[in-house]
């Protein structure tokens, strides 16, 4: 039986990229930013659910139900704002507007994983971030998120949920990073 390693997620519009990866592009300039490893602009993204291995044969029922999530969910403000860091390890820009929506939404597509028998971890509570990058080791990332504090990103209307495959990077290739390729989009709302 064959599966697929998905989640779902929001993505930003180009134009909110595009000013993000201004941003970004200044973070390079700090002390020890090449030792991290930088996610590739293509990857931006906010996770919803973590789906992991999904057999094939349940991608119809997932479907049915991610759409149905979709559609009681309206589309609603959102904004790439600030940033922060998970344990020392992983550096990631917030979200500003509809939080409380997306996470409904997060919980709407989890829930919709979960039923049509996608095994999921416990929900927790859904902090709204888009990874920019990842260390191997406990870094000090304090400087990162002091850039990132004052950046506020253009106001855009999430309108799709997406989900998306996440092509896993061939072993021992330097440099290399996860592919992700939206699968299926529904629009909110709908």
């Amino acid at each position: 039986m064959s599966s697929q390693r998905l989640f779902a997620a929001v993505l930003p519009p180009e134009p909110a990229a595009d000013e993000l990866a201004a941003a970004v592009s200044a973070l390079h300039a700090i002390p020890g930013a090449v030792n991290l490893r930088w996610t590739a602009r293509a990857g931006w993204h906010y996770t919803l659910a973590f789906l992991g291995e999904v057999d094939d044969d349940l991608l119809p029922e997932l479907y049915i139900r991610l759409e149905r999530a979709a559609h009681r969910t309206e589309p609603f403000p959102l904004s790439i704002h600030g940033g922060g860091r998970f344990d020392g390890r992983a550096l990631w820009a917030g979200a500003e507007g509809g939080i409380d929506t997306l996470r409904l939404l997060a919980q709407r597509t989890h829930a919709a994983a979960r039923k049509a028998g996608v095994r999921m971890e416990e929900h927790r509570r859904y902090t709204p971030h888009l990874t920019l990058a990842r260390s191997r080791e406990q870094t000090d990332l304090t400087p990162y998120t002091a850039a990132l504090e004052g950046f506020a990103g253009m106001r855009w209307e999430a309108a799709e949920l997406g989900l998306v495959r996440s092509n896993l990077p061939v072993d021992g290739v330097q440099g290399e990073q996860p592919r992700y390729e939206v699968v299926r989009a529904w629009p909110l709302g709908r």
